[in-house]
């Protein structure tokens, strides 16, 4: 009896990350069709000179400089810094003009503001401006001329800032900088108090001159950083999970930590949303608010905190908070980022409203330790800070608000309505990129903490790598921030599945 040759079964085919996030984006209400008109005022605007801005300054002289992640090509903001005489430290934070490009009302400004935003996976990005400008004509690329909108602030010795002002310049980035680059001249103790002045090192390939301006920015950020951790501003220090792509599949999970080039850069942006809110909000203008409301489950916050040695305050404290996730954080770095996860979950999302003018009571910044706050320095990947910028023009030029108080209002919900979507893609589609990752792990136990119980289900997320996904058979007695070990079960990522169970 004659057997037939055995053939070894192919693998399954790649998985279609593309087409998966196209179906997402579907799937949550995104519409990807061009409004009517797009490409011929994209054309329009590539073929033509950059737009005069009316009083804008000449700042081309000053060693601008950026630092974003690596792979970044729409660059929003760029720094420089000088010391004062009295010690105080002078900021500015040149930020991409993009309402002087996109006019308010024309095709490209309709499909930003019904996409408001940006939404990054890691198969592709969905621009809410063509790429032409948001990597191109309207970001700060090195060595490129370029319309920017400036907040400018003075922090003085103990973190306050003073001086607040926006004002247009024109502007040329002399270096693109990363996160990884920056972060390790912070740690190398290059700008560390005495420090030789300037000295840097080749392997950074950094000048004497870029090295000082950026110690001098990571001194006035650790400023403003004190400050706002005193006043009760949460400092989280998350990991997160990163895929490893190359030609379009995932190799790998590499995770990713907070470093100190984030934190300057963060803080520095901060400042910066503070002083465009507190500038509208002095010229008698409505705007729009980013905030983060006292956290409806801060008796769970409490509960999660009391077994370590913490005891919270009945009502929602931010600096009672902070203060005790700063201790946990020195006592026990190993485990500290499931507390942090399960408190960030407990606090809830941010979200977009409206303050009128002369608003003697606005909406704080509960995370942020902030009662003036706006989104203002992502202009090319956030509708919410080109609205702003328009409204900022409006203000400089002693013009007419562009926007009546129920379209910023409709704007903000629609925004906050887009954000949900935008992070049910994203954590879809980050999902399906752990899942092909994780494929060759099942059976593996692995340290969790649960991140969400209810209705649809309870989720955990592992520590290393750090991933989240769903706890199967008995999940029913567990509440966020649980500590428990799970094993890895199942991954699909057509369907964006991680499976586990209580090991």
């Amino acid at each position: 009896m004659s057997t037939a040759p055995h053939t070894a079964s192919a693998p399954p085919p790649p998985f279609d990350f593309a087409a998966a996030a196209n179906a997402e984006m579907a799937r949550e209400g995104f519409d990807l069709t061009p409004v009517p008109g797009s490409a011929e005022q994209l054309q329009q605007i590539l073929a033509g000179p950059q737009p005069t801005v009316p009083g804008a300054i000449d700042l081309r002289a000053l060693p601008w400089s950026s630092i974003d992640n690596d792979t970044s090509r729409d660059l929003d903001q760029i720094e420089w810094a000088e010391r004062l005489e009295d010690g105080s430290i002078r900021m500015r934070i040149g930020i991409a003009d993009v309402a002087a490009t996109v006019a308010q009302g024309s095709p490209l400004d309709q499909f930003a503001a019904r996409q408001t935003q940006t939404v990054y996976t890691a198969a592709r990005n969905f621009p809410m401006l063509p790429f032409e400008l948001s990597t191109g004509l309207t970001s700060l690329n090195p060595g490129e001329d370029r319309n920017a909108l400036v907040a400018e602030y003075t922090v003085a010795a103990d973190g306050t800032l003073r001086d607040g002002r926006i004002f247009a310049a024109t502007v040329r980035n002399t270096a693109q900088l990363t996160y990884r680059q920056i972060g390790a001249l912070l740690d190398s103790g290059l700008c560390a108090p005495g420090a030789k002045a300037g000295q840097t090192s080749a392997a950074l390939n950094l000048t004497p001159e870029l090295t000082g301006q950026l110690c001098l920015q990571a001194e006035a950020a650790g400023r403003i950083r004190a400050y706002r951790q005193a006043a009760g501003a949460l400092d989280f220090r998350r990991a997160e999970a990163t895929p490893v792509v190359a030609d379009g599949e995932i190799l790998s999970l590499e995770t990713t930590l907070h470093n100190p080039a984030m934190d300057l850069i963060e803080d520095l942006m901060i400042a910066a949303n503070e002083t465009a809110a507190t500038f509208l909000h002095n010229a008698g203008r409505s705007s729009i608010r980013r905030i983060v409301r006292s956290p409806e489950r801060w008796a769970r916050i409490a509960d999660l905190l009391r077994p370590l040695g913490y005891a919270l305050p009945a009502e929602p404290d931010s600096l009672a908070l902070n203060r005790a996730l700063a201790a946990q954080r020195a006592k026990d770095p190993d485990h500290y980022p499931d507390l942090a996860l399960a408190v960030i979950k407990l606090m809830g999302a941010g979200e977009y409203v409206l303050v009128k003018a002369n608003d003697p009571f606005p909406p704080a910044h509960f995370a942020l330790a902030a009662h003036d706050y706006s989104h203002t320095t992502a202009p090319n990947r956030r509708f919410a800070d080109l609205l702003t910028q328009r409204l900022v023009h409006a203000t400089l030029q002693n013009a007419p608000a562009p926007y009546t108080d129920d379209e910023l209002a409709a704007a903000a919900e629609h925004c906050n309505q887009q954000d949900k979507a935008a992070r049910k893609v994203e954590r879809a589609m980050s999902k399906r990129a752990q899942a092909v990752a994780l494929q060759h792990n099942i059976g593996e136990v692995y340290p969790a903490v649960v991140t969400g119980a209810g209705p649809k289900g309870t989720f955990v997320r592992v520590l290393a790598p750090p991933v989240e996904g769903m706890l199967t058979h008995s999940a029913a007695h567990y509440d966020v921030g649980d500590r428990l070990r799970v094993r890895l079960t199942h991954t699909d990522p057509a369907r964006a599945f991680i499976d586990f169970e209580a090991a």
